[in-house]
C-alpha cells in the first residue's frame, strides 16, 4: 500500500493546486465517485487489456458516472491517470485529495460504526461530543454494523474510540481467560 500512496501523492497534490473555481469538497466527491468505479475488478481487467485504448477506458468510466458531472480538472486527472497506467491508484488519489482538503479546512473525516441506524438529531449530538473528545471538527458518516450489538466505534484517521458492547465483551473475555 505504501507504493500506491507514493504514486497517488503527486496526482492529489497537483489537482489540489490546480483547483480553479470548483469547491474542493465538490471535487473530492467527484474523485470518490471516480474511485468507486475505478475500483471495480471488471473495469480494472478491461483497462489492463493491452488491446484496449486509454480513450475507451476513459469513456467507460465517464459513461458509468452519468449522474456525476466531472469538472475539467477531474477529467484531465482521469485521462492522465489512465494514460500512465495508474488506474489502480485512483482510490488512493481520492483519499489523499480528501486529506488535503480536510487539512486546509481544519476538518477530519470520522466513520461512526453503530449497531443501529442513527437519525439526524442523534448524529448531531454524537458528533458534538466527538468533536470535544477529538478536539477538532468532524465530517461524520455512519456505517451500520449489527455485530457491534450496541454502542458505537468511531474511527478518525488513525485514532479509534470503541465503546461498543462487542468490544466490552472481548475485554471481559480476555480478562477472564488471563
Amino acid at each position: 500500500m505504501a507504493e500506491l500512496a507514493t504514486i497517488a501523492r503527486p496526482y492529489a497534490e497537483a489537482l489540489f493546486k490546480a483547483n480553479g473555481q470548483t469547491s474542493p469538497r465538490e471535487l473530492a466527491d467527484q474523485l470518490d465517485a471516480v474511485a468507486q468505479v475505478a475500483n471495480l475488478t471488471e473495469l480494472r481487467q478491461f483497462a489492463d487489456n493491452p488491446k484496449v485504448q486509454p480513450a475507451a477506458v476513459y469513456d467507460v468510466i465517464v459513461g458509468a458516472l452519468k449522474s456525476v458531472v466531472l469538472s475539467s480538472n477531474v477529467q484531465n486527472l482521469l485521462r492522465t491517470v489512465i494514460d500512465n497506467g495508474r488506474l489502480a491508484a485512483m482510490p488512493e488519489i481520492a483519499a489523499q485529495y480528501r486529506e488535503l482538503v480536510n487539512a486546509q479546512s481544519g476538518v477530519s473525516d470520522a466513520t461512526v460504526y453503530s449497531a443501529f441506524p442513527i437519525d439526524g438529531t442523534q448524529l448531531a449530538d454524537v458528533v458534538a461530543s466527538l468533536q470535544k473528545r477529538f478536539n477538532r471538527k468532524l465530517n461524520a458518516t455512519v456505517v451500520v454494523e449489527p455485530e457491534l450489538i450496541g454502542g458505537i466505534r468511531v474511527v478518525v484517521g488513525d485514532e479509534v474510540l470503541d465503546t461498543s458492547v462487542k468490544a466490552r465483551l472481548e475485554l471481559m473475555k480476555v480478562a477472564l481467560t488471563a
